[in-house]
């Protein structure tokens, strides 16, 4: 018992860490964003500030249970960024949320322009042929609907959200795999070591 109780602490507190890293970037991020294209109001700015204050603080707490198990540790964190999704969007106007949409369609649009240039970039390095980049579009626009699906499904939880995203992109690996015949594969596997090097 006393050693499923330190894997089951080790595990929580691992999750957590990683969670309490990932909310405080995310969070000076969304702080500045909306601030800037949301226009909050001096008390909105106060009342989102609390918020998040207060879900750091049930996260922490949430950390130092020893007596519950991996799979109630992730069910609870799971409800807490729910409740803290939920007071947010009560926080805001029908304008602000309008533009958050707005917002995410430009993204859309951006992800979109920037598969077509990286396709035009395999086409040039790659040599693709004219059906090889139609099946290549044809699957991109798919795993992109596949996605979109995942991404807007309220029925799944945080967790299993990411776990299908990265199960659809294994499945994308696999769909180019069979589009790109070996050579090209092996360039491809060049770019992306070469695009690496550059970005360190």
């Amino acid at each position: 018992m006393l050693v499923l109780a330190a894997f089951v602490f080790s595990a929580n507190a691992q999750e957590a860490g990683k969670e309490k890293f990932k909310d405080h970037g995310q969070y000076h991020h969304r702080k500045h964003w909306m601030a800037k294209d949301l226009n909050l109001s001096a008390e909105q700015k106060e009342q989102m500030k609390a918020i998040h204050e207060a879900t750091k603080n049930q996260l922490m707490e949430l950390n130092k249970n020893e007596n519950i198990t991996v799979k109630e540790f992730k069910t609870r964190k799971e409800a807490i960024h729910k409740e803290q999704k939920e007071k947010i969007n009560n926080l805001l106007t029908a304008e602000q949320k309008a533009q958050i949409a707005k917002n995410k369609e430009a993204q859309k649009e951006k992800y979109v322009t920037m598969r077509a240039k990286r396709l035009e970039e395999m086409k040039s390095k790659l040599n693709l042929s004219d059906e090889q980049v139609t099946q290549i579009k044809a699957s991109h626009e798919a795993q992109r609907a596949k996605a979109d699906a995942i991404r807007d499904n309220e029925q799944l939880s945080k967790e299993e959200r990411m776990q299908q995203l990265s199960a659809l992109r294994g499945e994308n690996k696999n769909e180019l795999k069979k589009i790109l015949t070996e050579e090209q594969l092996l360039k491809l596997e060049q770019m992306k070591k070469e695009k690496t090097n550059r970005s360190k």
